[in-house]
């Protein structure tokens, strides 16, 4: 690989332009080139984007034989398809979440990744935030004990209205879950990561509260976006917008957490607590430059994001000094830039280097959270029964 390593992104909507935006902070990477569903949407695209070439499939950008790395951001039926394709031609992978639509596909893009020596990263991007790394430092360091109970939430308003419309909803695109898969996801590798212990079973009781929905006849107005007063047809939900679910994990931890994109007023509400025999933590992502740190013996604490106070393992990730907030493109940048950090240094059929920073999801975890978002499926299949998650 060249001295200066470059991307091609596939897929230009909501997240794609963070891609290119957390890229072009890192100094040593060019974004040049990008794929969409047709030449004339990925040229506006690319052209908005300051993208040299556009490309209207896919499979082009894959032949293009100054592409290093490919950035996977279409939706999420096509995650196994191009990554697979990418590992063929012997490029490194960065796939948003989930990594597929199944724990099977996972698990064949996990396979052929090692097999073929390429670098694989999956974009859980709330491990970036400063002070989430805090918390699992504290974690590491015993500061809060043994985990005993891990809990939070993920609400979002985005589906909130029955016009509201989004390829997410389409099982053919999004795979078999929606809250779940979508953000469920995001919450479960984060209580992983802070907490050190595995989610190994799961009771889900799953709903879906808007029952019928509005398809948009001209296409809709995408993630986070509205469709009121756009005509189209009436469509049946066949996927869960509500989910609650009791965890397991492998440390004896208990825990609990509900995901919804019903409800009104969160717009991006993360929230993970770890509870443990010494203290506890708690981090907000609508909140993410204050980690409360709770006591019984002393008053609690509120540590603002400032790298003099974090500790020393973790300081780099604030990269402004105490008082200067930092957001959620920052912390994608910081995800980035220890991606790019391995990749630079990646042996030609190596294989995942054991001291990948903290940040780094691979396509192993890609793989952990399809099978734990399967296992809750199943669970509420089965009317709500302990499942074990596959490993």
């Amino acid at each position: 690989m060249s001295a200066r390593i470059r991307a091609g992104l596939v897929g230009a909507g909501f997240i794609g332009p963070w891609h290119v935006d957390a890229l072009r902070r890192l100094g040593n990477v060019d974004v040049v080139a990008l794929a969409g569903s047709r030449q004339d949407s990925a040229q506006a695209a690319a052209d908005k984007l300051g993208i040299a070439r556009a490309y209207g499939d896919y499979q082009a950008l894959l032949d293009d034989g100054e592409v290093d790395v490919v950035h996977i951001a279409a939706p999420n039926h096509l995650h196994h398809p191009v990554a697979m394709a990418a590992i063929a031609r012997g490029k490194h992978v960065v796939c948003d979440k989930p990594l597929a639509n199944t724990a099977a596909q996972g698990r064949e893009l996990l396979d052929a990744a090692r097999e073929a020596g390429v670098f694989h990263a999956v974009t859980f991007n709330y491990r970036g935030n400063p002070l989430v790394q805090q918390a699992r430092q504290m974690v590491i360091n015993a500061s809060v004990g043994r985990p005993t109970f891990i809990h939070g939430r993920y609400l979002q308003d985005w589906l909130l209205h029955e016009t509201d419309w989004s390829w997410r909803l389409e099982a053919d695109k999004s795979g078999p879950s929606s809250a779940l898969a979508d953000i469920g996801s995001h919450w479960c590798d984060l209580a992983q990561h802070v907490a050190g212990c595995r989610i190994v079973e799961v009771l889900a009781e799953l709903g879906t509260a808007i029952p019928r929905r509005r398809k948009p006849t001209a296409g809709g107005a995408g993630t986070f976006g509205a469709n009121a007063g756009q005509e189209g047809e009436w469509v049946e939900m066949t996927m869960e917008d509500l989910a609650s679910v009791l965890l397991r994990f492998d440390n004896g931890a208990r825990g609990v957490v509900s995901v919804g994109q019903v409800c009104a007023g969160h717009k991006n509400d993360l929230v993970l607590e770890v509870c443990g025999t010494r203290s506890s933590v708690k981090w907000r992502q609508e909140a993410q430059n204050e980690l409360w740190i709770g006591h019984r013996d002393r008053a609690n604490e509120l540590l603002q994001k400032d790298p003099s106070l974090m500790d020393p393992a973790v300081s780099d990730y604030a990269r402004l000094p105490g008082g200067h907030q930092e957001a959620w493109a920052d912390a994608f940048g910081n995800l980035m830039r220890d991606i790019y950090a391995a990749i630079a240094r990646w042996p030609k059929g190596g294989k995942i280097d054991e001291a990948l920073p903290p940040t780094v999801a691979t396509f192993e975890d890609g793989l952990r959270a399809l099978n734990i978002v399967d296992a809750m499926l199943a669970s509420a299949a089965q009317g709500g029964v302990w499942t074990r998650v596959g490993t």
